[in-house]
């Protein structure tokens, strides 16, 4: 039996390459601080107690997203083998970030002072944030991992799995969160509403590079989006503060 799979073009592989390297300066920029002075966000110590699982926390997440820069130039490069090796080690990392990234919204809110505000929700709501954030991470890399023999597919949820990595170092950029704030938007999207529209802007290029409609990355974009509001409104309802009061206990 023979499976044809679609032509990808050479455009269309450098594509994810680039994408990804943008999501890395992203990355450094939101987290400039904690990369150049080991502070957090906007220039306060680490949380003590806490200080050495947020540097493991960072760690394991800027291994992620160099991974993601990686991976598509060896796919790019045609180095197949090589990126099927480092896949594995992606898919363990995915684990260990999916445990470590729960473990930080959760011990962030229990230290958080109960007076601050993140984008409009109170500690133990904007712990819904990190943790549910996380769990869509880990959705797009299983995705993304059942679909390896599926490139058309494969590749869309895992730069959308970064994305959602990165969505982190977005929310500690001012210029980017500033112009919605205390708006609507904010109520609807909380932290999330610039990757939501990052998003949409990689969709829409990659559409222009492959020349025709990219359903697969379009659902995944709506997936995004679906869960940027489900974590924004959920945060605030009876059922999330009684979740989250049984796991900070």
């Amino acid at each position: 039996m023979n499976t044809l799979r679609p032509k990808t073009s050479p455009q269309e592989r450098w594509f994810y390459f680039a994408a990804s390297v943008a999501l890395l300066a992203l990355t450094f920029i939101g987290f400039r601080m904690f990369y150049l002075e080991g502070k957090a966000f906007p220039g306060r110590p680490l949380t003590p107690p806490i200080r050495g699982l947020l540097i493991a926390h960072g760690i394991l997440m800027t291994v992620w997203i160099l991974l993601a820069v990686v991976q598509p130039f060896l796919i790019a490069a045609k180095h197949r083998r090589a990126h099927m090796m480092l896949g594995r080690f992606g898919a363990l990392l995915a684990c260990a970030m999916l445990v470590v990234g729960v473990k930080v919204g959760i011990e962030s809110a229990r230290y958080a002072p109960p007076q601050l505000l993140l984008f409009g929700l109170a500690p133990k709501e904007f712990m819904a944030v990190p943790v549910i954030g996380i769990i869509n991470f880990a959705v797009f890399v299983l995705i993304g991992i059942l679909a390896r023999r599926r490139p058309e597919v494969h590749r869309p949820m895992m730069l959308l799995a970064s994305l959602t990595v990165v969505s982190a170092a977005l929310g500690r950029i001012p210029a980017l969160n500033a112009w919605y704030a205390g708006t609507w938007l904010e109520q609807l999207f909380t932290a999330n509403l610039t990757a939501v529209l990052i998003g949409v802007i990689l969709l829409g290029a990659k559409c222009i590079v492959s020349k025709s409609f990219d359903r697969h990355f379009a659902m995944g974009v709506a997936g995004l989006t679906a869960f940027a509001v489900a974590i924004s409104l959920g945060a605030k309802t009876h059922a999330w503060d009684q979740f989250a009061s049984f796991l900070l206990k």
